[in-house]
């Protein structure tokens, strides 16, 4: 019996149907996300992998509603597809594979209930996202999308004391990983008309929005870039104590991802401007190196 049937069998899925439907879900997030998907498979408990697989999932498809295909069309399908979630919540029953497999997920961990509502209500903040002026409006985006995003997978991994410690952290986490993703992206946001550095940032750098399109190698882009990648840096670290928080199953994977995303951010300035033509990726070697820590500390913790 090879390792996905063992984690299938561990969380209880014995229904050949839903089998399937999970085994979909897998193959959409190996393909998308293969980091994070052989880090769940590495370090997670099995009971719990095909859970955070299909919230992983579901996470998924509602950002590509938000944030791919024509505009015009994002507010209709990102709302047809929100109605069929919550019938299926209100019926416990669902034609789409997806949907299917959230149920169960909401079946085995009840807490994810709210947590998609949450995030039913609030993701709709992507559809009218246009760019931030202040920094302030930066962490109302991170309280209205990413963090009610995260939340779907990081209440998987919840304690059941303590949550709003817990959550504060993953308040934290998330902030940092958000700000990464902002600035490791700009070159594929800037070539879709969007820019995610609060215009009070750009000015106090004295960098333009056509410098950073432009891909322009000056002084002040380099220090813009800098400061970006080290105010990441800084709140990933401070999202450390979300090792602890988590219940332990979790913490290596959690633990994991603090790292990675840091060897991001040190590969990102690497880059210097060159970020402005393509986002950066980990060194395979020092991912690999964070992946094996962890799979050892997980092994010891079984």
């Amino acid at each position: 019996m090879n390792a996905w049937n063992q984690a299938l069998d561990a969380a209880g899925l014995r229904d050949p149907g839903i089998r399937s439907d999970f085994g979909a879900q897998r193959q959409v997030v190996a393909r998308f996300r293969r980091t994070s998907y052989l880090a769940a498979r590495l370090l997670l408990p099995r009971a719990l992998v095909p859970h955070v697989i299909a919230a992983t999932a579901f996470m998924h498809h509602g950002d590509n509603l938000l944030d791919s295909g024509p505009p015009q069309e994002r507010p209709a399908a990102y709302a047809a597809w929100r109605d069929q979630v919550r019938a299926a919540l209100a019926t416990g029953e669902s034609a789409d594979p997806l949907i299917r497999t959230l149920l169960a997920t909401v079946a085995a961990h009840p807490r994810l209930r709210d947590h998609v509502e949450h995030y039913l209500q609030t993701a709709t903040a992507e559809l009218e996202f246009a760019g931030f002026d202040t920094e302030a409006d930066y962490q109302a985006y991170v309280d209205a999308y990413s963090l009610p995003a995260f939340m779907l997978v990081a209440c998987l991994l919840a304690p059941e004391d303590d949550p709003d410690g817990y959550r504060a952290a993953c308040r934290t986490y998330i902030d940092g990983s958000q700000r990464l993703d902002f600035v490791n992206d700009l070159a594929e946001d800037l070539r879709a008309g969007r820019l995610a550095v609060p215009r009070e940032t750009l000015q106090r750098f004295s960098v333009t929005p056509e410098d950073l399109a432009a891909g322009r190698d000056l002084p002040a882009v380099r220090e813009l870039l800098r400061h970006l990648l080290e105010q990441a840096r800084t709140t990933l670290r401070s999202a450390r104590p979300l090792t602890t928080l988590a219940v332990p199953g979790g913490r290596p994977l959690v633990s994991a991802l603090i790292d990675v995303e840091l060897l991001t951010a040190d590969a990102a300035e690497a880059k210097g401007p060159a970020l402005l033509s393509g986002s950066a990726s980990p060194p395979l070697p020092g991912a690999l190196r964070v992946l094996w820590r962890e799979r050892r500390r997980a092994r010891a913790l079984r």
